[in-house]
């Protein structure tokens, strides 16, 4: 059985030692989804990338780095998405990172 419906999809681009409350911020940011119902949530390590600064981070051997760019991808309804992102206002959790949303077709299969 194939059921469809839509829902919002939210990228939050940060840095892997990115820190909040003395955790890494995308635990952080996982922990917190999961405890208020989440629909679902991942969490990408790139292998390089640059934000604002310019600063290229790499997973190159030569260059042993510890802030390789990382993407939380965070997908559920509106209601939620517009909820989470009060939060990331009123509490600065997520600093001054990169956000972008989109609208998104989830397609589910399956009897359940």
């Amino acid at each position: 059985m194939k059921k469809e419906s839509t829902a919002l999809l939210l990228r939050i681009f940060i840095g892997e030692s990115d820190k909040f409350k003395g955790k890494n911020l995308y635990q952080y940011i996982v922990s917190y989804l999961r405890e208020n119902h989440y629909s679902g949530v991942t969490v990408i390590r790139g292998i390089t990338g640059y934000g604002k600064a310019s600063k290229i981070r790499s997973s190159d051997l030569l260059d042993i780095s510890s802030d390789l760019p990382v993407v939380i991808e965070i997908a559920d309804t509106e209601e939620k998405i517009e909820s989470l992102k009060k939060v990331f206002e009123e509490t600065d959790m997520i600093g001054s990172s990169l956000i972008t949303e989109e609208k998104i077709k989830i397609i589910r299969y399956g009897g359940k």
